[in-house]
């Protein structure tokens, strides 16, 4: 049997539609792959900031904390006492 060159032809361009929507997705997956990459990173970056953050939050807590016992100390201290002795 005889090859059709239509059926060829038809074939053909085909097989290069294929490979141009192939190529185009394989550029678009890796320009995807690039961005969730760099979404990575990003949030990587992000969560390190907030360990910081919460372990200065903590930090200003306890100072705080502190403050507030020094404060409650000193006014326990004044209670009572005579103003014009100073």
């Amino acid at each position: 049997m005889p090859e059709d060159p239509i059926a060829h032809g038809e074939l053909a361009a085909l097989t290069r539609r294929f490979e141009e929507v192939d190529q185009k997705n394989d550029r678009e997956f890796g320009i995807i792959k690039s961005d969730l990459t760099a979404v990575r990173l990003q949030v990587g970056n992000l969560d390190q900031k907030v360990d910081r953050l919460e372990s200065r939050l903590e930090e200003l807590g306890q100072k705080m904390d502190r403050n507030q016992a020094q404060i409650v100390e000193l006014l326990t201290r004044l209670v009572g006492q005579d103003p014009s002795t100073g």
